[in-house]
């Protein structure tokens, strides 16, 4: 039997590279390269270009831009997973003299500290790092335009702030850091700082005329983990896979999970787009869709992931603007999505089953709201509204008995379930609420009492 992650239909593959094809042509590139991730391998690539006689493929490096930046948190949430750091830590703790060191890392990394989006004049993307050899030369003189933890905005200083932070508790180079602890487990041979060949080269494609010009590819240096990478489909492919599963070589699953949160508010009139920590999260066509987007002269990207459907897709293009590869990415995703649906995986029973657990399912009454408790794999629990609207989550067991909220209204809050001295269930306590077996049920502990007449008639 042939498995469903193996191979896409011919028809799926000749719709994605349409797309591309459309992409080169009304964006008016040189040239660019999609890719699609599915089962957590490349299953599609496809190139179209200027020229017949230099046609990039998957193997081809084009420069990522601010797709840099997740690379960088990924290495922030690896400090903390080692017991490093805190995320609410103050910069200050690690990496003093900043002058900013009262913001978080959290808010570093979800960029609400309130840094100024740029570093002063001249324009960093066109040239060498070597103008701003320290941290001063990046923040400026005001490098803080809103109070920290406030608002969401884009901070490209922000993100060199925390390639120095690494590079402070590492006691090691940002690049090596990266290519040792990231890089080199996930098989990124093919990313790097400075470009190999085989690479595509940066132009600027005027908005008049088919005329081209080409960008300079300069080194960022301090600003390098806000920008400096150069990738290739096939290689961001790998990421992606990585964003939607995890790697416990680099970041396990659960620390993946919580970098595809949101973690940042979003601004009026963009209820679609938010940001977790290092990644953008946006909703397209019905479905939210995580990753990047990132542009430098002469360079335009996007890697986006739909985590439920467990497809991404990867968009390059060496232009500096007309290609909207933000678009591309998300339409190559909904293509395969739409024409190949997700094989759910099979049905099947629990391995054991708790008695004890199994006599907590079924319906409960949160006043006279029904609910109902499922039980799953691994001793957790799911409580849904039986209305289909409300307040539900899902549930993991602890190793004391309880059950801590992952998401919905509930995420963080404790389920434990609540005996009487003999033993018998009374109810259930979630966050303080009280759930009964029967809607306000006069043996179930309700808060404030049950009235003694119970349940009769409006009187008239």
């Amino acid at each position: 039997m042939i498995s469903p992650h193996e191979t896409l239909l011919p028809s799926t593959a000749r719709a994605l590279l349409h797309r591309v094809a459309v992409a080169q042509s009304e964006g008016r590139a040189p040239s660019l390269v999609g890719a699609v991730v599915r089962g957590g391998r490349l299953v599609w690539s496809g190139a179209r270009s200027c020229t017949e006689d230099d046609v990039p493929d998957a193997d081809t490096q084009y420069r990522i831009g601010s797709l840099t930046k997740t690379f960088t948190a990924v290495l922030v949430l690896r400090l903390r997973d080692a017991g490093l750091l805190d995320l609410s830590d103050p910069l200050d703790k690690h990496l003093s003299g900043t002058g900013v060191g009262e913001v978080t890392i959290a808010q570093l990394l979800c960029h609400s500290a309130g840094l100024a989006a740029e570093s002063p004049a001249p324009w960093w993307e066109r040239t060498p790092g070597s103008l701003r050899p320290g941290l001063a030369d990046v923040l400026g003189e005001r490098p803080l335009l809103h109070p920290a933890g406030r608002r969401h905005h884009y901070s490209n200083t922000g993100y060199t702030l925390l390639g120095s932070l690494i590079a402070a508790v590492r006691g090691r180079p940002w690049e090596e850091v990266l290519r040792n602890e990231l890089l080199e487990p996930l098989g990124m041979r093919r990313t790097s700082c400075a470009p190999q060949v085989p690479h595509a080269s940066g132009w600027a494609v005027h908005p008049w005329a088919d005329a081209v010009m080409h960008e300079p590819a300069v080194d960022l240096g301090l600003m390098a983990p806000a920008g400096q990478l150069w990738s290739t489909a096939a290689d961001l492919g790998r990421f992606a896979a990585f964003l939607l599963q995890g790697d416990e070589r680099v970041l396990g699953a659960d620390s993946v999970r919580e970098m595809r949160t949101a973690s940042a508010p979003s601004e009026p009139g963009e209820w679609d787009s938010t940001y977790g920590l290092g990644l953008q999260i946006v909703r397209r066509s019905g479905r939210t869709l995580i990753g990047h987007t990132g542009s430098l002269p002469g360079f335009v990207a996007c890697l986006w992931a739909d985590a439920e459907e467990g497809v991404a897709a990867v968009v390059l293009a060496n232009a500096t603007s007309g290609p909207l590869p933000a678009v591309v990415a998300a339409d190559l995703v909904r293509i395969v999505v739409d024409a190949e649906p997700r094989f759910p995986e099979p049905w099947r029973p629990m391995p054991e089953v708790d008695e004890a657990l199994l006599n907590l399912t079924g319906a409960w009454y949160w006043g006279t709201s029904a609910f109902r408790l499922k039980l799953v794999a691994d001793r957790g629990l799911e409580l849904y509204p039986l209305s289909g609207h409300g307040r539900g989550s899902r549930f993991r067991a602890r190793p004391d008995g309880t059950w801590a909220g992952l998401d919905g209204y509930f995420a963080g809050e404790t389920l434990r379930a609540v005996h009487c001295p003999e033993g018998r269930l009374v109810h259930l306590d979630l966050g303080s609420f009280v759930f009964t077996r029967e809607p306000y049920d006069p043996a179930g502990g309700v808060p404030g009492g049950v009235d003694d007449r119970g349940w009769g008639a409006l009187p008239l």
